[in-house]
């Protein structure tokens, strides 16, 4: 048992993000057996989704399973939101495919992308019922993540955010002509 206690790499009430569903946290690292195996298993707890997932210690590194990022991916993600755009001249499909592939990275520079990409001024033209989904889906899995690693409320990151948006030379020239 020593050497599985050993091999933790995240404690209870930590926050991590999980692929696929976000920012968790870690509320319990219990032991359960299973077919006659006994596995070590975290606890994690995503309050939005109301969703708790146990995901076996041994398996932590193939799912993808991360702490937080730190200021610097952070800052790195923030220089992300404030470059252009880079839209394909693909049909819809395919790029929603690359999106979501991006938003269930784990990859905070990848979501960063997509916020940036999916991003709509009020002088640009509206977004499609997807497009927004998708946006929203990133730009809250973003927030999640800014919000645990600076300390602050989710408004307060979804404030920070924008800001770095606006900050792009095309966006800031967009909103300076409707103002």
């Amino acid at each position: 048992m020593a050497d599985i206690k050993n091999s933790r790499k995240y404690k209870v009430n930590e926050y991590v993000v999980y692929p696929s569903h976000g920012v968790g946290k870690i509320i319990d690292i219990l032991e359960q057996e299973f077919a006659g195996m006994k596995l070590e298993l975290y606890v994690i707890y995503f309050e939005e989704e109301k969703m708790t997932l146990r995901v076996p210690i041994s398996k932590v590194e193939s799912t993808g399973m991360r702490a937080i990022s730190d200021t610097n991916l952070i800052d790195e993600a923030f220089t992300i939101l404030k470059s252009n755009a880079k839209t394909k001249k693909t049909m819809w499909s395919r790029r929603a495919q690359e999106y979501e592939t991006k938003i269930n990275s784990g990859d905070i520079i990848s979501l960063s992308e997509v916020v940036r990409d999916l991003h709509r001024n009020p002088s640009q033209s509206e977004q499609s019922y997807s497009e927004r989904q998708l946006y929203e889906q990133a730009l809250d899995r973003l927030a999640k993540e800014v919000s645990r690693s600076k300390g602050i409320k989710e408004v307060e990151a979804i404030t920070n955010i924008e800001n770095q948006l606006a900050k792009n030379g095309r966006n800031a020239a967009a909103i300076a002509a409707v103002s």
